[in-house]
C-alpha cells in the first residue's frame, strides 16, 4: 500500500526528532521534513499556505480560526512552550524597576499579534495590574528592520500600535532609550553588554516558577496546524499524525532521562530535570486536550481581550478534539 505524501514544516526540536530520523513513522503517512526556522515557516504557511502540516503560532492560528473558511486546523500537540517573564527587557534609565511602572511607557514588540508578546500582555494585565491599553506599542524588527505584521490586524482605538521606521530595530532603540521596553521572544542584542539592557524581571526563574503554582499554565507557543483541505479528503490524518507526535516525545521524555551517556550536553541535566519535575510534574509537555484545556483557553481569551481574536473560545474550537480521542480495549 502507498503511504500518503505529506511535508511538514518545522524546527529542529527534541520531541520531533524520532520523526525527523525514522524512529517513529505515522501510520499511512511518508512525512517529508523540512527542519526550517520557526519565523520563517509561520511566514511562508500564513501567507502562502505552503505545507501540509507545519509548525504554527498560536497566535496566528487562533485568528485565522476568525476566517470565513478557516485554511488550518490544529492538532492537540505543542511542539513549543516558553515562559515568558525572562524575556521581558527594560532600559534601566527609564525607571523601571516593577510591572506597574510600565503604565504609560513605550513598548517594543515585534508582532502586536506574536504568541509570546500576547501571553505577556496577558500576564501582565491579570497579574501585575498593567492594563494593555496603558502603555504604547512599537512594532517592527529585532535585529533587522522592516518586519510587519504576518497577519492584518483590526485592534480597537484604544490600543495604540505604531511601526518604527523603515531602517530601526527594537533593539536599537531600546539601547538608545527611545523604547522603554520590549516584550520579544528572544534577547535584544545590547542584552548582557550594555549596563542600561536589562530584564524587567531579574530573578526570572523566581517569577516563572510563582506563576505556575498560581495558575497551572506552562504556556504555549505553537501548534501543528494541518491545511484543512487534506483533513476533509482523508480524515484519519489527523489521528495518524497525533498518535506520532505523541510517540516521539516518548522518546524525547526517554532520552533526558538517560543517565549512563548523556544525550544532551548538559553537566548537571539530572539536576535540572529533578528542579523541573518538582515544579512541573513529570509529564510537564504532555500533549492532548484535557491536559491542556486551562491554557490554550486562557491565551484565546487574553488574545479577545487584546483586540486580536473576534471572541473567546474553547479548547474544543481550537484544536481537534477527535484526533485525541482514543478507545479503550
Amino acid at each position: 500500500m502507498t503511504s500518503l505524501s505529506l511535508t511538514f514544516a518545522c524546527e529542529s526540536y527534541d520531541r520531533i526528532r524520532a520523526l525527523q530520523d525514522g524512529r517513529v513513522r505515522p501510520e499511512g503517512i511518508d512525512l517529508n521534513i523540512l527542519a526550517l526556522p520557526v519565523e520563517e515557516t509561520f511566514y511562508r504557511q500564513a501567507r502562502y499556505l505552503e505545507f501540509d502540516v507545519s509548525e504554527m503560532s498560536l497566535s496566528s492560528y487562533l485568528l485565522t480560526l476568525d476566517a470565513e473558511e478557516p485554511p488550518f486546523a490544529a492538532l492537540p500537540v505543542f511542539p513549543s512552550r516558553m515562559f515568558r517573564h525572562q524575556s521581558i527587557y527594560v532600559n534601566r534609565n527609564s525607571g523601571i524597576s516593577q510591572p506597574a511602572d510600565l503604565i504609560g511607557k513605550r513598548v517594543g514588540v515585534p508582532e502586536y499579534q506574536l504568541t509570546a508578546v500576547v501571553w505577556q500582555r496577558g500576564i501582565l494585565a491579570e497579574h501585575h495590574g498593567v492594563p494593555v491599553e496603558s502603555v504604547r506599542y512599537f512594532t517592527g524588527g529585532m535585529e533587522q528592520p522592516g518586519r510587519i505584521e504576518k497577519i492584518r490586524l483590526n485592534l480597537p482605538p484604544q490600543v495604540s500600535v505604531t511601526p518604527i521606521g523603515p531602517a530601526e530595530t527594537l533593539s536599537a532603540l531600546l539601547a538608545a532609550g527611545e523604547l522603554d521596553a520590549v516584550y520579544a521572544a528572544g534577547e535584544p542584542a545590547g542584552f548582557g553588554t550594555l549596563p542600561q539592557v536589562g530584564r524587567l524581571f531579574e530573578d526570572f526563574q523566581a517569577a516563572e516558577v510563582s506563576y505556575y503554582r498560581a495558575t497551572g499554565i506552562f504556556p504555549i507557543m505553537h501548534v501543528i496546524a494541518v491545511r484543512r483541505s487534506l483533513l476533509r479528503e482523508r480524515p484519519w490524518i489527523a489521528r495518524s499524525l497525533t498518535k506520532a507526535f505523541g510517540a516521539a516525545l516518548d522518546i524525547a521524555y526517554a532520552d533526558l532521562a538517560q543517565r549512563n551517556a548523556l544525550k544532551i550536553m548538559l553537566p548537571w541535566l539530572a539536576a535540572h530535570l529533578d528542579e523541573t519535575i518538582g515544579v512541573l510534574g513529570p509529564r510537564y509537555w504532555d500533549y492532548g486536550l484535557a491536559a491542556n484545556r486551562h491554557v490554550l483557553e486562557t491565551f484565546a481569551r487574553y488574545s479577545h481581550e487584546q483586540g486580536l481574536a473576534s471572541r473567546p473560545r474553547r479548547a474544543e474550537e481550537i484544536v481537534l478534539a477527535s484526533a485525541d480521542d482514543s478507545f479503550v480495549l
